[in-house]
């Protein structure tokens, strides 16, 4: 059994979520009946819809983390399932997911920046222009990075 097949059958369990397939048409998905929690692309790959302010909260953590990939505006966030403790990880995020997607206001909440500036840096500055965070998971999208800009 493959990490991602362990994690499904464990979060398959969780009274909140129900397996279907993806919306993205890629791998399966755990959802509550507000909104897609996970996807299941690959056998070492999940994609996790956070909330902007849950990334924004964490945000150093994950970027700190070897086993998270964060995607500028994107408010999925690919976990990489290498061993037993990126599945843990998954798991406490999964559960910091379901919470955050039960709160107040988050079904038609404006679009908040994701960039990694906390949300009482950008107070009293104008709202944000250009496309808002994608409701898309990561599947399909790539990171362009300059050639000489640092790893990590």
């Amino acid at each position: 059994m493959t990490p991602a097949q362990r994690a499904l059958a464990q979060l398959e369990a969780w009274p909140d979520l129900t397996e279907g397939p993806a919306a993205c048409g890629t791998g399966r998905a755990l959802r509550t009946p507000r909104a897609e929690i996970v996807h299941f692309h690959t056998d070492h790959e999940v994609d996790l819809h956070l909330t902007g302010g849950a990334i924004r909260r964490i945000a150093a953590d994950l970027r700190a983390s070897t086993a998270i990939r964060l995607l500028p505006g994107s408010r999925w966030v690919t976990v990489r399932l290498d061993c037993e403790a990126d599945q843990h990880l998954l798991m406490s995020l999964v559960s910091m997911a379901l919470k955050a997607h039960q709160g107040p206001g988050v079904a038609g909440a404006p679009a908040q920046p994701l960039d990694g500036v906390p949300a009482q840096a950008t107070a009293g500055r104008p709202e944000r222009t250009g496309p808002p965070p994608t409701p898309e998971c990561n599947l399909r999208r790539v990171m362009l990075v300059p050639r000489d800009a640092p790893l990590g």
